[in-house]
């Protein structure tokens, strides 16, 4: 039998791990009402004959039983399986090919082989049904992986579609300012992105994802929305100085930055770029810190199936469908009213104000002059204070208030822990820090949200201050809301372990609770490669962990390790370690290790 060339993996496997060992053997001398017996007592349907020796010779089924012995002139008391056995047996050995097997069915005319060991004794027996069910499954797995893939690849046009039609907001901006390089330079990423997501959609096709599609479209996702990104990066950076390579990496680690809410930056002074370009990069946190891709994939994800993404976007989310809109139109609505509070409390730019009040809550850190968080008026800090906080509540909490429905206990009680957080983190570096009060409770905020404003020098912070920073950075805001972090959401997920062994929990709930200890474990340890691997350059160890955890949290916040100075490979894996940050590492695990969901 020829192998079908979409088969090879299959065909060419032993024949032996498929062989069914549960046989039976009796000698040719027994008797066929005797033999009847043992066929029922093992629930078996041909019984193979053998010698003195155990060698086979013969094999007996059910139907050679019924048609043997109904003829007038046989007596199935006196009949033997010898006299009615079919042989010579038709065998193949352990090693051989189930290809070849399909061969030796199809030149004998039978369904079923007695395989056999290197020294002729009995193995089992190998059926058609048997390869045939193989052959079925690979076949039916293969699809499933072709149209996943499709699948992706549509949805995945769809979301860079979707984006490319966002990113012409800043584009029209800097043309209204008469900016033509950041035009141009916009105005190319957001055309790139809609052609590529149309080619994307046309070429796919459109099936329901699983939740291991879905987390393979959200980080292709962010991915390709940060190489796209690195387009007006590209053009407004300054780059005379620096090879390509080097100027690619920091438009990457900027673009990276941008979309991830991450809020580093290797820029000395932004104070020198466009108005319009610092929009389009507050802009970029704004989308990111939405998780829009999330919301896309629940635009069209079937309902039925959103559970399972319960920990995937971390936090019980009410009528998804509904929150799309809702919350979209909230945080443009909350940001024009912080806008306008910055305008009229510090006379500044108007542009300046929309961008910060979108790095504000966007929970993203980008400030679009250095200056404009010096001297800030006492209003102003509460301002953005107000900002950061709301953009790290949960979603459902702004949703409650919205569509006067009420929160749940969940959210109220997230939201009533993550204020007790805040609370005694910004007490304890009060006493640590000898700074105002004000610039103490502004930084707690700012890193507890995982937002990244400054206003201190946190290099060579005293353990206690340090430790304080980290822990709020690592917890970060509450689920599904626009700050990174572990998510206060997940804390009380670990109430549930002790449940767990009494086995109390449902299968998603055991699922969320581990998730959410694998977040706690690796969260605090990721960083740490990348301490000392900075530490190995030089930098202080500490200043270096603390940074690391500020990228990986997606908080921004800085004590200098990280700047222009870095060598390419460095600034890529801080892009990356702020990319894994936004989209969670729990993902990769949805992605490389498709077992571990239900």
């Amino acid at each position: 039998m020829a192998k079908s060339p979409d088969l090879p993996a299959h065909l060419d496997q032993e024949v032996k791990p498929y062989t069914n060992v549960d046989v039976i053997k009796l000698s040719e001398s027994i008797l066929i009402p005797l033999a009847c017996k043992h066929m029922v007592r093992a629930n078996t349907d041909e019984i193979i004959v053998v010698d003195e020796n155990e060698n086979p010779i013969g094999i007996v089924t059910d139907e050679d039983i019924i048609k043997k012995t109904s003829e007038d002139y046989v007596n199935p008391a006196k009949t033997t399986l010898g006299d009615i056995m079919t042989f010579p047996l038709i065998s193949i050995d352990q090693h051989a090919t189930l290809s070849d097997a399909l061969e030796r069915m199809k030149e004998h005319k039978i369904r079923k082989l007695v395989v056999v060991s290197d020294d002729k004794k009995i193995v089992g027996i190998l059926y058609k049904n048997t390869i045939i069910n193989l052959m079925k499954k690979y076949l039916a797995t293969r699809q499933e992986k072709k149209s996943a893939l499709w699948s992706i690849m549509w949805n995945l046009g769809l979301v860079l579609q979707f984006a490319g039609v966002l990113m012409f907001v800043p584009a029209i901006i800097a043309t209204v300012l008469w900016e033509t390089v950041p035009a141009t330079g916009i105005y190319l990423m957001s055309t790139l992105l809609f052609v590529t997501g149309f080619f994307m959609n046309s070429y796919g096709e459109r099936h329901p994802l699983k939740i291991h599609g879905a987390a393979v479209l959200v980080f292709a996702s962010f991915l390709l929305l940060v190489l796209f990104g690195t387009i007006p990066h590209w053009l407004l950076m300054p780059h005379d100085e620096v090879e390509p390579s080097v100027h690619f990496v920091r438009s990457f680690f900027e673009s990276a930055a941008g979309f991830t809410t991450g809020g580093l930056s290797v820029l000395s002074s932004p104070d020198d770029l466009p108005q319009s370009f610092t929009f389009y990069r507050s802009y970029t946190q704004f989308v990111g810190g939405l998780s829009f891709i999330y919301l896309i994939v629940t635009a069209f994800y079937p309902e039925h199936k959103l559970h399972t993404m319960r920990s995937f976007i971390s936090g019980r989310i009410p009528q998804l469908r509904e929150l799309f809109v809702t919350i979209t139109i909230l945080f443009s609505v909350y940001i024009t009213i912080l806008a306008v509070a910055l305008f009229y409390l510090g006379e500044r730019n108007i542009i300046d104000n929309f961008a910060l009040a979108m790095s504000a809550l966007s929970t993203g850190g980008w400030i679009p002059n250095s200056q404009i968080l010096v001297d800030l008026t006492i209003p102003e800090y509460v301002a953005i204070i107000l900002g950061m906080i709301l953009g790290a509540l949960p979603f459902g909490f702004h949703y409650a208030f919205v569509r006067t429905k009420f929160m749940s206990v969940h959210i109220s009680k997230e939201v009533a822990l993550y204020f007790g957080i805040l609370g005694l983190a910004s007490i304890a570096f009060l006493f640590s820090m000898d700074v105002n009060p004000i610039d103490s409770v502004f930084t707690v905020v700012s890193g507890s949200t995982t937002t990244g404003f400054q206003t201190l020098n946190l290099k060579n912070l005293n353990p206690l201050a340090g430790t304080v920073l980290t822990i709020v950075m690592i917890i970060g805001g509450c689920g599904f809301s626009t700050a990174g972090g572990l998510k206060v959401y997940r804390l009380f997920k670990l109430v549930g372990i002790k449940d767990i062994l009494k086995k109390k929990q449902s299968q998603s709930d055991k699922n969320e609770i581990i998730t959410a200890v694998a977040l706690i474990v690796l969260l605090p340890i990721i960083p740490l490669f990348a301490a000392f691997h900075m530490a190995g350059l030089g930098h202080d160890f500490e200043d270096s962990y603390f940074d690391a955890v500020s990228a990986f949290t997606t908080t921004g916040l800085g004590t200098g390790t990280i700047g222009a100075g870095l060598d390419s490979y460095t600034m890529t894996a801080f892009a990356f370690l702020m990319i894994f940050g936004r989209i969670e590492i729990i993902l990769l695990l949805y992605m490389f290790v498709p077992k571990l969901i239900p």
